[in-house]
C-alpha cells in the first residue's frame, strides 16, 4: 500500500503498527504481564496522563469520526461504549 507522508504531516497523524500475530502465546502473555507491572501503576497514580480531548458517546460516533477528520484537537477522542 502506498502511503501519503503529506497527508500523515497535514493532519498530525501517527502510523502504529504491531505484528504480534506470529509471536507466541507467551510473547504476547510477557507483554500483558508488562504492561499491567510497569505501566498501569503509572495511570493509576496518575504519573502519566493521557491527553483526552472530548469524549463521545457510542451513539455519537459519526461526530467523533468528523471531529478527528477535522484535525481541530489536541489529544485522544474517546468512544464510549459502556
Amino acid at each position: 500500500a502506498n502511503l501519503d507522508l503529506a497527508q500523515l504531516l497535514r493532519r498530525r497523524l501517527t502510523v502504529t503498527g504491531s505484528t504480534l500475530r506470529p509471536r507466541s502465546r507467551e510473547f504476547k502473555q510477557a507483554i500483558g504481564a508488562n504492561l499491567v507491572k510497569h505501566v498501569w501503576p503509572l495511570l493509576e497514580s496518575g504519573a502519566i496522563k493521557p491527553v483526552i480531548y472530548r469524549s463521545f458517546a457510542l451513539e455519537q460516533a459519526k461526530e467523533a469520526h468528523l471531529l478527528m477528520e477535522s484535525s481541530a484537537h489536541i489529544g485522544k477522542i474517546m468512544l464510549q461504549v459502556a
